[in-house]
């Protein structure tokens, strides 16, 4: 297989990999870091498909397999997690948990105050109603 085959087979995993993820040229775009013409001049062939297009994909998208982009062997997304991934994967849903309960304390305290600031509200009207 020659160099300009190999790079079409990249290219061409790097669309299938946009169209199996089911996201827009754009917010794959954004995600990576890139400017959307940028992309488009690469998968229109009018620029090649440069290695910061592939670095920062790989790096955004960590389940990516950099083998099955790069020489098409293997699946497209890497299936084994170490456990080290998985603890981080818990911490963030820990701190996702309690983030929210902290947040639906603060929303439960501000109701309170709107209540009150309204039920003072509503005394004022009637005093002036009065006068």
């Amino acid at each position: 297989m020659n160099e300009k085959d190999s790079k079409s087979d990249v290219l061409n995993r790097f669309i299938e990999f946009r169209e199996q993820s089911g996201m827009s040229w754009n917010a794959l775009s954004s995600r990576i870091g890139m400017r959307q013409t940028t992309i488009s001049n690469q998968i229109l062939g009018q620029r090649a498909l440069s290695l910061d297009t592939v670095l920062n994909t790989l790096m955004a998208y960590g389940e990516l397999s950099a083998e099955w982009l790069l020489r098409g062997k293997g699946e497209m997304f890497l299936t084994t997690t170490n456990d080290e991934e998985e603890a981080k994967n818990d911490a963030r849903l820990d701190a996702l948990v309690d983030t929210i309960a902290l947040l639906q304390e603060t929303i439960k305290m501000k109701n309170a105050t709107i209540d009150a600031l309204q039920a003072e509200l509503a005394q004022y009207k009637r005093k002036a109603k009065k006068a």
